[in-house]
């Protein structure tokens, strides 16, 4: 655990509501310190955020990423700009922005060839021997994915702070930084699914229903979703799925018989090796599995010859390979036209202090995506 060695004064912080947790233990609400912006960060006041299954990953120790924890969760959020560095010119205070999970510095050869979500650039965090920005009295916070937005201020690098219409609905624009973007760009951005191709979504969560979106709007011949809760399937026909499998016995030969033969794409949006090589083995010769979920770094998948031989494609997807100054303004606007459904993905809407309810329903399966209103 970090000490806090250069923490400002309190004069210059702010004192925001958080959610705390240590790897494998409950949430805990608390009151942390804020920093104030530096020159490339954004100050924000919270709206809206979603409640992930990555989330719920980390909050059951699936996801070791933050064994060093304690750390300020929440990764999917929206909120009203209030303070911005002396080097930000993209938004400014009262601006409506999405936190998106996805920073880049914008001029490193993944940023240059397009692939932003790939930077890992150290200019998006502050070094160890800046202050941190949160902490309490005794020690340094760590953000989660560089966002922490289970509070009600976040602080992120300004790559991250994409303005969205003030029109647009707070419940709407917390969903959009990561069910979104990752859903809508499996689809669009990693995939590449083309007018006629035929695709599986294997998981009917809030990504997958957002890869069912993308591959509708793609103009997919057949969208086949996958999953083992019947309720969800009923929900991916009206999100634009053309045909369901009930995950019960045996979904790739559900996908293989209802496609004649296999499909161009499988995107896989759970992350167990079960359904990661249920995917490759629903594609056609020649088609490409894309896989979401996040799988524990502990599993492996098996590939046999004859998916190789056969020519299969398997293809991770980080963000779903998102530029968020280009796609989230892309989606706010299929969303206004009425061409994306984004209010019928909210489930159901609660405060921060029903978190823990939040996580127990999303790990039953009965709903879409819960989102926290801070107001």
């Amino acid at each position: 655990m970090t000490v806090i060695a250069r923490a400002q004064s309190a004069a210059a912080t702010q004192m925001t509501g958080a959610v705390q947790w240590a790897n494998k233990s409950t949430p805990e609400l608390s009151q942390v310190l804020v920093d104030q912006p530096a020159p490339h960060e954004v100050l924000i006041k919270t709206v809206a955020e979603g409640i992930c299954r990555s989330d719920l990953s980390l909050a059951q120790g699936i996801l070791p990423s933050y064994a060093a924890a304690p750390f300020v969760a929440g990764h999917e959020g929206a909120g009203v700009v209030v303070a911005v560095g002396s080097s930000v010119t993209s938004v400014h205070p009262g601006d409506l922005v999405v936190a998106a999970l996805t920073a880049f510095c914008g001029h490193c050869g993944y940023c240059l060839s397009g692939h932003a979500n790939l930077c890992w650039s150290p200019e998006t965090l502050r070094s160890e021997s800046d202050p941190p920005r949160l902490f309490t009295a005794d020690k340094a916070l760590t953000q989660c994915w560089n966002v922490s937005s289970f509070a009600e201020m976040m602080l992120i690098h300004e790559s991250q702070a994409v303005k969205v219409p003030d029109n647009l609905p707070h419940a709407v624009a917390g969903i959009l930084g990561c069910a979104v973007v990752t859903g809508m760009g499996a689809a669009l951005r990693t995939a590449h699914v083309k007018p006629g191709d035929r695709v599986a979504v294997f998981g009917c969560g809030g990504v997958g229903l957002n890869a069912i979106q993308g591959a509708r709007i793609a103009g997919a011949r057949q969208i086949i979703a996958v999953d083992r809760v019947a309720s969800k399937l009923e929900r991916a026909l009206a999100f634009g799925a053309t045909s369901t499998v009930l995950a019960d016995v045996d979904p790739t030969k559900g996908v293989i018989d209802a496609s004649g033969g296999g499909v161009d794409h499988a995107i896989e949006a759970i992350g167990t090796k079960q359904t990661f090589e249920q995917a490759i083995a629903s594609l056609r010769r020649g088609g490409t599995a894309t896989l979401v979920g996040m799988m524990p770094e502990t599993h492996q998948i098996n590939l046999s010859e004859s998916d190789l031989t056969a020519e299969k494609r398997i293809q991770g997807c980080d963000m779903g390979s998102n530029i968020p100054q280009l796609d989230i303004p892309y989606y706010c606007d299929l969303y206004l036209q009425g061409r994306l459904k984004l209010d019928e993905l909210i489930t159901r809407t609660v405060p921060l202090s029903e978190l823990a309810a939040g996580l127990d329903a999303l790990d039953s399966g009965e709903v879409a995506r819960t989102v926290i209103l801070f107001e």
